[in-house]
């Protein structure tokens, strides 16, 4: 495995199960390549449809990639977080971290995160139609009101028309990593690329 930590600051990758978190794999090289130590954490979903790939990312990041909850007693096997970027988020993995439903262990991570002033980092990942449901909006409300930097609208995630593919802006969500990580720059509630 790779040599992990080294005084680099830690990212944490999270991705749940929508079609472009198979583009995952480009954003923890980029990551690797931008000098940070690079963590990677699937919903159960995700981990299915990528597990062909994880061997490879952790042999990249020198850390396994979670998806599951340790069990009590068992040590940490990552370094603490200075960053935490869940993206893709879907519609569910939105909604439940804006309500607290932490059954997965992404969401939990997450959700922590946010109580202990990591800086969290969300980039969603939805159609127009999920986008238009009642309870999306109030979710990134929640989120962002919570200090979540929320990566949605013009120059970050624009939803696309159901059953119409269009590009993930992971450049744009690994810039405002790099902006959180710049020394000086303190969480906060940003909406599209803050």
């Amino acid at each position: 495995m790779a040599d992990a930590g080294a005084g680099r600051p830690v990212v944490y990758l999270f991705g749940s199960g929508a079609g472009v978190v198979s583009g995952i794999g480009g954003a923890v090289r980029a990551g690797l390549g931008r000098g940070w130590d690079v963590a990677v954490g699937l919903t159960p979903v995700a981990r299915e449809w990528l597990a062909a790939q994880v061997p490879e990312w952790e042999e990249l990041t020198g850390h396994p990639v979670k998806s599951a909850y340790r069990r009590p007693g068992q040590p940490d096997v990552l370094p603490p977080a200075d960053a935490v970027l869940f993206a893709p988020a879907t519609f569910n993995s939105v909604n439940a971290l804006a309500l607290g439903l932490t059954s997965s262990w992404v969401v939990g991570y997450a959700a922590e995160a946010v109580g202990k002033g990591v800086p969290v980092l969300l980039m969603p990942c939805v159609n127009t139609a999920l986008a238009a449901h009642p309870q999306f909006p109030r979710s990134l409300a929640a989120l962002r009101e919570a200090g979540v930097r929320v990566l949605f609208g013009e120059g970050a995630f624009v939803p696309n028309e159901p059953g119409a593919a269009a590009p993930y802006p992971w450049d744009a969500a690994l810039d405002a990593v790099a902006r959180v990580l710049e020394p000086g720059v303190t969480g906060g509630t940003g909406g599209a690329g803050a």
